[in-house]
């Protein structure tokens, strides 16, 4: 039983952790590209788009393009009038961790990045809107209720009215229009959504790494952009609901649910970076238009707020994964439940994260006593059969079936079960996990300090917090062995498992190792009673004999 205990510890350890190794963050990436001129014409399409690109003439002498503000107090848009595309999304609340721009409000759009760029699709022939002059109705909005701001541009035959329509307490935007001369057969809208999102974090490596298009079709798919072929076009296949570019963070997101029955036809990704890495990709998608032209859809540009998406509908929230996706349907409801009561105490509490992470740690043991205590016992019924184990071991030492069926018969006719012990040290383990994704992802504990730690979402930046993590884990184990003869099985639980543990959770969210910490440190007391207890019933040694006389 102990061998497998220590067995099924260490599988754990390992299906928690192990991805983080072998799936390694992109190198930090050459600086982006420049924006491309403004040609009129189109690299590479989404499905159900066209291929061959035809602009249309532009008039003779430019206007200067101007740039229109939104603001509100969640945001602050800039729209430019050449093109009609959001040029820059900055969000008050929240701030860059980014070295450069370390402490200013975060800026989502690249310099020089366009989100909702528009091209209209007819047969064939692909028109992109990026060098077409709008003229907008206002030139600055402030935004206290429903705003709209429309933009109006024509060429030719061809005509273009977009709307944006804006609430103060939402990061969605409405977006709808027409196109008047397309024709009897319609055609389709490229909606560009830029080639990522720009770098806000303090760990850019990490952030790299998440940067990836999510698509929900029947469920939502992630595609990381270092996943991506090089110098190659990845094309997805529709209908989706939903298609999003998304940071550890953020996303900026293109939702086609204004209708039940218009969905986008595909998108498109393609990396884009000047050398191997592959840290941005340009990604655009399509929506089919009708012979009206008029078309309608919805943008999110903001954090990736699990209550805010969840409120969306349509599976937004699962932009934002929890865990991998053979542990999800265990860990996701669990991390949603932590997620919610860390940010319960802190708004409602008023206490400050890490002490929301100690209490949350004490809440846990306490709940877990009971079953501590059985488990505990369950464990000196195991250890007074022993002797009757080995004597079974021994006499069919040489016939492995029998012998266990015989421990069977063994832990039947005394009530015995021989995993009961371990239910008290597995358990815990979702809940660890689950705090793991909530550190990874969960917007609301970034950038959260706590004593020296800078963030706890980070990692410790002294590394205390890891060791003090080990020390309490070994101390754990060695109350908890007192009384227990010692076996190899047991000096690995005590020596190896927590220079395991320290070496693995060294570079993990300190929030992650101050939890960890406080369980170990709580159960230290716990692991002292229950091992008194254990002694107590112990039968007394044998007295030795006395020796002969001569």
């Amino acid at each position: 039983m102990d061998r497998r205990f220590v067995l099924a510890v260490v599988l754990m350890m390992l299906i928690a952790v192990l991805p983080s190794f072998f799936v390694k963050p992109a190198k930090r990436p050459a600086p982006p590209r420049p924006a491309p001129a403004d040609t009129g014409t189109v690299a590479a399409r989404p499905a159900d788009t066209a291929r061959v690109v035809a602009p249309v003439p532009g008039p003779a002498a430019r206007v200067p393009a101007e740039t229109v503000i939104v603001s509100a107090p969640l945001y602050r848009y800039s729209i430019s009038t050449r093109g009609g595309a959001i040029v820059q999304g900055e969000l008050p609340e929240y701030r860059s961790l980014a070295p450069g721009d370390r402490g200013q409000p975060v800026r989502l759009v690249p310099d020089g990045g366009r989100l909702n760029q528009l091209a209209v699709a007819v047969g064939r022939d692909t028109l992109w809107l990026a060098d077409w002059d709008f003229t907008p109705s206002a030139r600055r909005l402030a935004v206290s209720g429903p705003t709209r701001l429309t933009l109006t541009a024509e060429r030719g035959p061809v005509t273009v009215e977009l709307r944006y329509e804006f609430w103060p307490d939402d990061y969605q935007i409405r977006v709808s229009g027409r196109v008047g001369g397309l024709g009897p057969a319609g055609g389709h809208l490229v909606i560009g959504l830029g080639d990522g999102l720009r770098q806000t974090e303090a760990d850019s490596l990490g952030n790299y790494y998440d940067f990836a298009l999510v698509t929900k079709a029947a469920k939502s798919e992630q595609t990381r952009f270092s996943s991506l072929k090089r110098d190659a076009t990845t094309t997805f296949d529709g209908p989706f609901e939903w298609a999003a570019v998304k940071s550890k963070y953020f996303a900026a997101v293109v939702l086609a649910v204004d209708s039940e029955t218009v969905r986008l036809g595909g998108a498109t990704a393609r990396p884009v970076n000047a050398d191997k890495r592959r840290t941005r990709a340009e990604v655009r998608v399509g929506l089919p238009v009708p012979a009206a032209g008029t078309f309608a859809y919805r943008l999110y540009l903001g954090p990736m707020e699990h209550p805010r998406l969840a409120r969306i509908g349509h599976d937004l929230d699962d932009i934002n994964p929890y865990g991998w996706a053979i542990v999800r349907p265990l860990i996701r409801p669990v991390a949603i439940a932590g997620r919610w009561l860390l940010v319960w105490m802190h708004d409602t509490l008023n206490l400050s994260y890490g002490v929301c992470l100690i209490v949350f740690g004490i809440l846990i043991r306490v709940v877990l006593w009971p079953l501590n205590q059985r488990g505990m016992r369950a464990s000196l019924r195991m250890q007074a059969l022993q002797p009757e184990m080995q004597a079974l071991q021994e006499r069919y030492k040489n016939d492995p079936q029998q012998m266990q069926r015989q421990l069977m018969e063994l832990y039947k006719k005394h009530g015995v079960n021989p995993f009961s012990g371990c239910w008290p040290v597995l358990l815990p383990w979702p809940i660890l996990i689950a705090l793991f994704v909530v550190f990874q992802y969960s917007i609301e504990l970034r950038g959260q300090p706590f004593l020296w730690r800078p963030d706890l979402a980070q990692k410790d930046p002294f590394y205390v917090l890891p060791i003090v993590m080990g020390l309490s884990m070994f101390g754990v184990n060695k109350v908890g062995m007192q009384g227990v003869p010692p076996t190899p099985q047991s000096k690995m639980m005590l020596y190896f498992l927590p220079i395991m543990m320290t070496v693995l959770f060294v570079n993990f969210a300190s929030g992650l190792n101050l939890y960890y910490t406080v369980q170990n440190l709580v159960s230290i007391p716990q692991q002292w009673y229950l091992a008194k207890e254990r002694m107590k019933r112990q039968p007394p040694p044998a007295p030795k004999p006395a020796p002969a006389k001569r």
